[in-house]
């Protein structure tokens, strides 16, 4: 079972940046999907950023152009620049179907 350990969120002025940070247990490029997801409070969870195995990156459009994915064999990041309050969420990053724990992402105006 693969285990996913996120870090990297916190409180951020509207324009600023953060980087995202999911490491796993095992290879992350042995798995079919990878990315990441986020859920306003009392939203639904949205896809933020995905990459299926032998794929592109695919980004949400409200991301586009601020939002980065990559991707090392046992770490995911995304790095978060000219945040907006509208982006504030948890955060959590998906290694085939196992989720991490989540890491709060506040972007105050």
């Amino acid at each position: 079972q693969v285990q996913l350990v996120e870090s990297g969120g916190g409180l951020v002025q509207a324009g600023g940046s953060l980087r995202l940070s999911c490491v796993s247990s095992q290879n992350v490029f042995s798995f079919n999907t990878m990315g990441w997801y986020r859920q306003p409070s009392g939203k639904q969870r949205e896809l933020v950023a995905n990459q299926i195995r032998g794929g592109s990156t695919m980004l949400a459009d409200s991301v586009k152009g601020r939002f980065t994915f990559s991707a090392i064999a046992n770490k995911l990041s995304l790095q978060m620049d000219s945040l907006k309050p509208e982006d504030t969420a948890v955060y959590y990053c998906k290694v085939g179907d196992v989720w991490g724990q989540g890491t709060q992402v506040t972007v105050s105006s």
